[in-house]
């Protein structure tokens, strides 16, 4: 059995298993966003029709990260103990059917408990996902499969946008509004992925068929070697990952970097309306806002190649987030819709291509229960970014009657977090490698 794993080919072995694992778990992952980010392409038919101020809409966009913060550490502790295919099963199923029900959304206080129900259900899915990868990659490995598997993110803006603009031209089809036929239209994928989910998803590398058993004893020793080098292997428990100092560095630049993430996510098609002048319909508008994210897709593979290619994590953040610093001032000054869109381009190139080394950096130095907490508190945390970046955006807007006091406070935190992830060290390293 020596002689059969030491002949094993591990680029083959990665590349089997990053053909068989990533394209599914990519889409799930870009239906599944699609029903978090859609509200924000629903924003303008929603505040004309149902009369919402830029405060009632800020807070019901920015409500389901409270629902999610609240039950992603329980969920994704419960996903490690279940395992990933019955956990992700259910959360896409009652996530699809709130995400539906969006559709029967009237009344502000209807908008905040639906919203709130989608991210309490939602919870636990992203870092159950990041948590599922640790199975399979090593650290050395990582990056650029969360970097692929984290394009779904940018991706889903660019499917979103023609999607739910030809969804909106559905107004009045059939007695419903446009908005309410894009969330009837992309919540029912969810639910009937998630029922695949239950036959097509495995726990672990030894349940598959698709790797040799030599292949399978290979890749174990691969990452019980990256456990040990690591210091994974001695920080296993949950309260290694609350006493890890380098956590809750990150978690402060995880917080700002999502704070981000949402106000492009949720806030883009507005912030690009300004500049039309009222020329263009919200479904034209949605076409424009692919362009950010189609660019970020791009970006998040080459700065995931790149970190695992010099096995250097902390700077590839530290430079997405001044990246996108750049692009939250720029777009503060813009004076036409052109520059804005280029301007959002750079932050959401920045503020995507940085979760690969990201959650590579976070994941290496901890395993088991602790690297599933870890995670789940950084998503927790991140979530709490994720409800005010949209509501504090809504409020200055209404009082400033401006978005440029709320870009250029995201810009100077960008600036911040920054500061924060080149302050992160983990304290064992392999001698190669450059947290």
């Amino acid at each position: 059995m020596v002689q059969a794993v030491e002949s094993v080919n591990g680029r083959e072995v990665y590349a089997k298993i990053t053909l068989r694992l990533i394209p599914y778990l990519f889409l799930l992952y870009i239906v599944a966003y699609l029903d978090r980010v859609n509200v924000g392409f629903a924003a303008m038919d929603m505040q004309r029709e149902l009369h919402y101020s830029n405060t009632v809409y800020g807070t019901g966009a920015g409500i389901f990260f409270i629902g999610s913060a609240l039950f992603d550490l329980p969920s994704n502790l419960m996903l490690a103990r279940v395992g990933a295919k019955v956990w992700i099963a259910r959360i896409m199923i009652s996530w699809g059917i709130i995400s539906t029900c969006m559709m029967f959304v009237r009344s502000p206080e209807s908008f905040y408990i639906l919203r709130f129900l989608l991210g309490a259900c939602e919870a636990g899915f992203f870092p159950g996902m990041i948590f599922y990868l640790t199975y399979w990659y090593p650290s050395h490995e990582r990056a650029r499969a969360v970097a692929k598997f984290m394009t779904a993110t940018s991706l889903a803006g660019v499917v979103g946008g023609p999607l739910s603009s030809a969804l909106l031209r559905l107004d009045g089809f059939k007695g419903l509004a446009g908005w309410q036929w894009l969330f009837l239209s992309e919540g029912i994928p969810t639910i009937l992925l998630g029922i695949s989910v239950l036959f097509l998803l495995k726990n672990k590398p030894e349940e598959v068929h698709w790797l040799k058993p030599e292949e399978k004893a290979w890749l174990a020793d691969e990452l019980q070697r990256d456990r040990i080098r690591y210091g994974a292997a001695e920080h296993h428990a949950l309260r290694d990952a609350i006493r890890l100092p380098m956590l809750w560095l990150l978690a402060g630049a995880y917080f700002v970097s999502q704070v981000g993430v949402y106000i492009v996510n949720l806030w883009m098609p507005l912030i690009l309306s300004t500049f039309s002048g009222g020329a263009h319909t919200a479904s034209v508008i949605a076409r424009y806002a692919t362009l950010p994210y189609l660019a970020a897709a791009i970006f998040t593979v080459i700065v995931g190649w790149n970190s695992d290619r010099t096995t250097e994590r902390r700077w590839h953040i530290a430079g997405c987030l001044l990246l996108a610093a750049t692009g939250f001032a720029w777009t503060a000054v813009a004076h036409n819709i052109v520059v804005a869109i280029v301007a959002m381009t750079f932050a959401a190139m920045g503020l995507w291509s940085m979760m690969g080394p990201f959650w590579t950096l976070t994941t290496s130095v901890l395993g088991d229960a602790a690297a599933a907490a870890a995670v789940a508190i950084l998503t927790t945390i991140g979530g709490v970014g994720a409800f005010l970046g949209p509501y504090s955006i809504g409020r200055i807007r209404d009082i400033t009657h401006s978005f440029q006091g709320g870009l250029y406070a995201m810009s100077a935190l960008a600036v911040g977090a920054a500061l924060l992830a080149l302050a992160a060290r983990s304290g064992k390293q392999s001698p190669k490698t450059k947290s």
